[in-house]
């Protein structure tokens, strides 16, 4: 099988070069080209980068020299767009140690309109969850211990050879067309969080099977792309950046915007996508906390007020958007066009209102259709019931 990795970089050179030693020792008799691309990192990551094309004749990097962050929503779709030369490529983190076999898994598995993906075997960083497998063999690449993780490994081939499940995360192969077919990652999302659920939720309505297998996995020290990394504004492998939980939060309030829910899957990551649909909320009595609220979570915000409160947020907020604010917020006496209309007044809403805000989707899926109904402080009307999620596939 010839493969292309994908692997974008910033600041984290002695994942890399890490990453880098375990593919080439377990990639087998595949032919594997690793394309790595530089995020204005100032470790010395293009350096490195410089003499392993010189070295590697399989080793394709491109650097992002503008002194500003890109993120990986950007840099893996540049790789696999200008870099990749092979038609499957597989998304692959810096801090990812691939095991033996791995390869011969993927191409066990991987077929026409399938994406699979490797299990992580992972120190006890994060909570478990029966998608990955909690093994402690090191969290730095200098305390790895990959006598032991040859070890479990070889103890439980036989309970993995034949296990798969419906999951999709990273590492994950795919075949390049599939990728290209649907615009590949959304830059709503950069630099990034957020953007894998939401290319998830595309390539699942694009008609694409999620195979988790097993038998192929990585060694995954977690979050050192930039959530966690030491090196990048992280203060420890166990505290998340503020830099990552600003965005993220960003990353969070567009998938709302454009879903119309939060990310959701299931107990194996394999993701659940309510319908989409058009709804407009009338906002009486708003204030701006209220509408920093409220606003991700409809297509249209009747508001009252001078004006001045929508220039205001229009203000702060357009900057974390690519979304136009000035199209979604009208008047409180505008003509609505919405099919779903939602009556909010600010002096009543509370905290039940919000969580029927946030179950929207579902609880209008099972409304039984066209008509008015009171749902705690909120007079819902629906004038049609359609579905837009499919319009979101391709970019």
């Amino acid at each position: 099988m010839k493969i292309s990795l994908i692997q974008p970089g910033r600041n984290n050179l002695k994942y890399l070069k890490w990453s880098y030693d375990s593919i080439r020792k377990n990639q087998g008799n595949h032919e594997v080209q690793i394309c790595v691309a530089d995020d204005a990192s100032s470790d010395g990551t293009w350096d490195w980068c410089l003499k392993m094309m010189d070295k590697d004749p399989n080793f394709n990097a491109i650097k992002n020299d503008t002194g500003k962050r890109l993120g990986h929503t950007i840099l893996y779709d540049r790789l696999i767009n200008e870099v990749a030369t092979n038609d499957i490529c597989m998304i692959y983190h810096a801090d990812m140690y691939l095991c033996p076999k791995a390869l011969n898994a993927i191409e066990k598995h991987l077929t026409d309109k399938t994406i699979v993906s490797l299990t992580r075997i992972e120190p006890p960083l994060h909570p478990d969850g029966p998608e990955k497998i909690l093994q402690h063999f090191g969290v730095e690449p200098e305390e790895f211990n990959e006598d032991g993780l040859f070890a479990y490994l070889q103890s439980t081939d036989s309970e993995r050879e034949t296990k798969t499940t419906e999951g999709i995360f990273a590492p994950w192969a795919f075949y390049k067309k599939d990728f290209q077919e649907i615009g590949g990652h959304d830059p709503l999302y950069a630099p990034q969080s957020k953007e894998d659920s939401d290319i998830f939720n595309r390539f699942q309505l694009n008609g694409i099977k999620f195979i988790q297998t097993w038998e192929g996995c990585v060694y995954h020290m977690t979050c050192r792309g930039s959530r966690r990394n030491t090196v990048d504004k992280a203060k420890n492998i166990y505290e998340d950046s503020p830099e990552w939980l600003a965005q993220n939060l960003r990353s969070t309030r567009n998938f709302i915007r454009k879903w119309g829910h939060l990310v959701s899957h299931d107990a194996l990551m394999k993701p659940i996508i309510p319908p989409k649909y058009d709804v407009g909320f009338i906002i009486k009595n708003i204030n701006l906390k209220l509408l920093e609220t409220l606003e991700p979570w409809c297509s249209t915000c009747y508001i009252d007020g001078e004006g001045a409160m929508s220039k205001e947020y229009i203000f702060h907020e357009q900057l974390n958007t690519l979304y136009s604010l000035k199209d979604k917020l009208k008047p409180y006496d505008n003509e609505k066009n919405n099919e779903i209309l939602v009556e909010i007044d600010g002096n009543t809403f509370n905290q039940q209102d919000f969580n029927i805000i946030q179950n929207f989707s579902r609880i209008i899926e099972d409304s039984g259709g066209i008509g008015e109904f009171i749902l705690g402080n909120l007079t819902i009307r629906i004038t049609q019931i359609n579905e837009y999620q499919n319009e979101l596939i391709s970019l």
